[in-house]
Protein backbone atom coordinates (compact mmCIF):
# COMPACT_ATOMS: atom_id res chain seq x y z
CA UNK A 1 0.00 0.00 0.00
CA UNK A 2 1.10 3.43 -0.71
CA UNK A 3 2.11 5.69 1.90
CA UNK A 4 -0.79 7.68 3.29
CA UNK A 5 -0.22 11.47 3.09
CA UNK A 6 -1.21 13.65 5.82
CA UNK A 7 -3.51 15.43 3.38
CA UNK A 8 -5.09 12.31 2.51
CA UNK A 9 -5.84 11.30 5.59
CA UNK A 10 -7.46 14.26 6.61
CA UNK A 11 -9.84 13.48 3.79
CA UNK A 12 -10.64 10.38 4.65
CA UNK A 13 -11.29 11.91 8.53
CA UNK A 14 -13.57 14.69 7.27
CA UNK A 15 -15.12 12.33 4.70
CA UNK A 16 -16.69 10.96 7.58
CA UNK A 17 -18.60 13.50 8.97
CA UNK A 18 -18.95 15.53 5.82
CA UNK A 19 -22.46 16.02 5.94
CA UNK A 20 -22.30 17.81 9.67
CA UNK A 21 -18.84 18.54 10.33
CA UNK A 22 -16.49 21.16 8.80
CA UNK A 23 -12.92 20.21 10.16
CA UNK A 24 -10.06 22.41 10.20
CA UNK A 25 -6.21 22.20 11.40
CA UNK A 26 -3.80 25.04 12.01
CA UNK A 27 -0.11 24.75 12.95
CA UNK A 28 0.84 27.50 15.92
CA UNK A 29 0.47 30.83 13.83
CA UNK A 30 -2.30 29.64 10.55
CA UNK A 31 -4.69 26.74 9.10
CA UNK A 32 -2.88 24.18 7.21
CA UNK A 33 -6.15 22.50 6.40
CA UNK A 34 -9.68 23.13 5.64
CA UNK A 35 -12.82 20.65 5.00
CA UNK A 36 -15.91 22.43 4.98
CA UNK A 37 -19.42 20.07 5.53
CA UNK A 38 -22.63 20.69 4.02
CA UNK A 39 -24.15 22.02 7.36
CA UNK A 40 -21.61 24.88 8.21
CA UNK A 41 -18.79 26.38 6.70
CA UNK A 42 -16.36 29.29 8.19
CA UNK A 43 -14.94 30.23 4.68
CA UNK A 44 -11.18 28.65 6.29
CA UNK A 45 -8.73 29.06 4.06
CA UNK A 46 -5.02 27.22 4.19
CA UNK A 47 -3.08 30.19 4.96
CA UNK A 48 -5.62 32.18 7.12
CA UNK A 49 -4.32 33.60 10.40
CA UNK A 50 -5.72 31.64 13.70
CA UNK A 51 -8.03 34.57 14.67
CA UNK A 52 -7.91 35.32 18.97
CA UNK A 53 -11.44 34.82 20.08
CA UNK A 54 -11.67 31.18 17.93
CA UNK A 55 -11.91 27.66 19.96
CA UNK A 56 -8.46 27.10 18.00
CA UNK A 57 -6.51 30.05 19.06
CA UNK A 58 -8.01 29.26 22.99
CA UNK A 59 -6.64 25.57 22.44
CA UNK A 60 -3.65 27.18 21.37
CA UNK A 61 -2.89 29.19 24.16
CA UNK A 62 -4.00 26.99 27.10
CA UNK A 63 -2.62 23.61 25.01
CA UNK A 64 -5.65 22.40 25.91
CA UNK A 65 -9.16 20.99 24.64
CA UNK A 66 -11.86 23.57 24.40
CA UNK A 67 -15.06 23.01 23.29
CA UNK A 68 -17.76 26.05 23.25
CA UNK A 69 -20.08 28.16 21.35
CA UNK A 70 -18.37 30.85 19.37
CA UNK A 71 -20.78 33.74 18.58
CA UNK A 72 -21.17 35.25 14.83
CA UNK A 73 -18.57 38.33 15.53
CA UNK A 74 -15.50 35.96 14.91
CA UNK A 75 -16.80 34.73 11.44
CA UNK A 76 -19.90 36.20 10.99
CA UNK A 77 -21.65 32.70 11.55
CA UNK A 78 -22.16 31.03 15.37
CA UNK A 79 -20.59 27.77 15.59
CA UNK A 80 -20.39 25.62 18.51
CA UNK A 81 -16.80 23.38 18.17
CA UNK A 82 -14.15 21.14 19.88
CA UNK A 83 -10.56 22.12 19.26
CA UNK A 84 -7.64 20.00 20.29
CA UNK A 85 -4.10 20.88 20.39
CA UNK A 86 -1.28 18.63 19.54
CA UNK A 87 2.59 18.11 21.07
CA UNK A 88 5.77 16.44 19.31
CA UNK A 89 8.30 16.26 21.24
CA UNK A 90 6.58 17.99 24.57
CA UNK A 91 6.36 21.04 21.93
CA UNK A 92 2.96 22.52 20.94
CA UNK A 93 2.24 22.05 17.14
CA UNK A 94 -0.79 22.93 16.11
CA UNK A 95 -4.43 21.96 16.91
CA UNK A 96 -7.33 19.94 14.98
CA UNK A 97 -10.59 21.51 15.59
CA UNK A 98 -14.30 19.99 14.62
CA UNK A 99 -16.64 22.86 13.62
CA UNK A 100 -20.83 21.96 14.03
CA UNK A 101 -23.78 24.46 13.70
CA UNK A 102 -25.22 26.37 16.43
CA UNK A 103 -28.75 24.70 17.49
CA UNK A 104 -31.67 27.50 17.45
CA UNK A 105 -31.67 29.14 20.93
CA UNK A 106 -35.23 29.78 22.27
CA UNK A 107 -36.63 31.23 18.89
CA UNK A 108 -39.77 29.72 17.02
CA UNK A 109 -40.94 32.39 14.85
CA UNK A 110 -39.25 33.81 11.79
CA UNK A 111 -40.43 37.28 11.23
CA UNK A 112 -41.07 38.73 8.34
CA UNK A 113 -41.77 42.06 6.38
CA UNK A 114 -45.41 42.50 4.92
CA UNK A 115 -46.52 46.26 2.63
CA UNK A 116 -47.60 46.70 5.81
CA UNK A 117 -45.30 45.59 8.82
CA UNK A 118 -44.46 42.41 9.65
CA UNK A 119 -45.49 38.92 10.33
CA UNK A 120 -44.03 36.50 12.97
CA UNK A 121 -45.18 33.23 11.44
CA UNK A 122 -44.20 29.93 13.61
CA UNK A 123 -41.64 27.52 12.34
CA UNK A 124 -44.18 24.67 11.60
CA UNK A 125 -46.26 27.09 9.52
CA UNK A 126 -42.94 27.89 7.01
CA UNK A 127 -43.18 25.70 4.28
CA UNK A 128 -40.14 26.48 2.58
CA UNK A 129 -37.12 29.79 1.93
CA UNK A 130 -35.83 30.82 -1.44
CA UNK A 131 -33.29 33.17 -2.11
CA UNK A 132 -33.94 35.56 -5.40
CA UNK A 133 -32.71 38.33 -6.70
CA UNK A 134 -30.66 39.02 -3.47
CA UNK A 135 -33.43 38.44 -1.18
CA UNK A 136 -34.60 35.88 1.42
CA UNK A 137 -38.65 34.92 0.33
CA UNK A 138 -40.50 33.30 3.30
CA UNK A 139 -43.34 30.94 2.45
CA UNK A 140 -46.07 30.01 4.45
CA UNK A 141 -49.62 29.46 3.97
CA UNK A 142 -51.50 31.58 0.91
CA UNK A 143 -48.45 33.92 2.55
CA UNK A 144 -44.87 35.18 1.81
CA UNK A 145 -42.82 37.58 2.38
CA UNK A 146 -39.65 38.83 2.86
CA UNK A 147 -36.44 38.73 5.78
CA UNK A 148 -33.32 40.27 6.01
CA UNK A 149 -31.18 37.69 6.94
CA UNK A 150 -29.35 35.33 4.44
CA UNK A 151 -30.46 31.53 3.98
CA UNK A 152 -26.73 30.28 5.50
CA UNK A 153 -28.05 32.18 8.52
CA UNK A 154 -31.50 30.44 8.31
CA UNK A 155 -29.85 27.33 7.69
CA UNK A 156 -28.00 27.35 11.59
CA UNK A 157 -31.29 29.22 12.99
CA UNK A 158 -34.02 26.38 12.55
CA UNK A 159 -34.78 23.42 13.44
CA UNK A 160 -32.87 20.47 11.75
CA UNK A 161 -35.39 18.08 12.80
CA UNK A 162 -37.42 20.11 10.33
CA UNK A 163 -35.48 22.20 7.87
CA UNK A 164 -33.26 20.64 5.04
CA UNK A 165 -30.82 22.82 2.82
CA UNK A 166 -31.54 21.13 -0.60
CA UNK A 167 -30.26 23.64 -2.97
CA UNK A 168 -28.41 26.85 -3.37
CA UNK A 169 -31.37 28.69 -3.42
CA UNK A 170 -33.95 26.74 -0.52
CA UNK A 171 -34.48 25.34 2.19
CA UNK A 172 -37.63 23.10 3.10
CA UNK A 173 -39.67 21.90 5.74
CA UNK A 174 -40.12 18.64 5.32
CA UNK A 175 -43.39 18.11 7.28
CA UNK A 176 -44.88 20.23 3.74
CA UNK A 177 -42.87 18.09 1.45
CA UNK A 178 -46.20 16.06 -0.26
CA UNK A 179 -44.19 13.56 -2.76
CA UNK A 180 -40.51 13.53 -4.31
CA UNK A 181 -39.68 12.73 -7.81
CA UNK A 182 -37.06 11.95 -9.68
CA UNK A 183 -35.88 14.95 -12.45
CA UNK A 184 -33.67 15.42 -15.03
CA UNK A 185 -32.53 18.95 -14.19
CA UNK A 186 -32.18 18.58 -10.57
CA UNK A 187 -31.43 15.15 -8.63
CA UNK A 188 -34.82 15.26 -6.97
CA UNK A 189 -37.85 17.55 -7.65
CA UNK A 190 -39.98 18.08 -4.37
CA UNK A 191 -44.00 18.89 -4.39
CA UNK A 192 -44.92 20.99 -1.60
CA UNK A 193 -48.22 20.69 -0.02
CA UNK A 194 -49.10 24.38 -1.80
CA UNK A 195 -48.32 23.09 -4.90
CA UNK A 196 -44.37 24.62 -5.21
CA UNK A 197 -42.27 22.51 -7.07
CA UNK A 198 -38.75 22.46 -5.45
CA UNK A 199 -35.77 21.15 -6.95
CA UNK A 200 -33.07 18.75 -4.65
CA UNK A 201 -29.46 19.50 -6.36
CA UNK A 202 -26.94 17.44 -6.74
CA UNK A 203 -24.26 18.92 -4.44
CA UNK A 204 -27.28 18.33 -1.68
CA UNK A 205 -28.69 15.29 -2.53
CA UNK A 206 -27.13 12.66 -0.80
CA UNK A 207 -27.62 14.66 2.81
CA UNK A 208 -31.14 14.98 1.85
CA UNK A 209 -30.99 11.16 1.06
CA UNK A 210 -29.77 10.65 4.43
CA UNK A 211 -32.15 12.39 6.43
CA UNK A 212 -34.79 11.25 4.54
CA UNK A 213 -33.86 7.57 4.98
CA UNK A 214 -34.30 6.49 1.18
Amino acid sequence: MQKLTFGSLLDVVGELFSDEISIAVSNTNEYIYYRPSKRIDLKIRVGDPVKEGTIAYKALQTEQKVSEFINRDVFGVPYHGMAVPFHYDEQIQGCVTAIYPALTEGKSVVTVKTSDGWKPIPFHRVKYLQVKERKTYVYADNFAGTNKKALQDFEYMLPRESFIRCHRSFIVNVNHIAEIFPDTHSTFLLSMDNGAQIPVSQSYSSYFRKLLGF
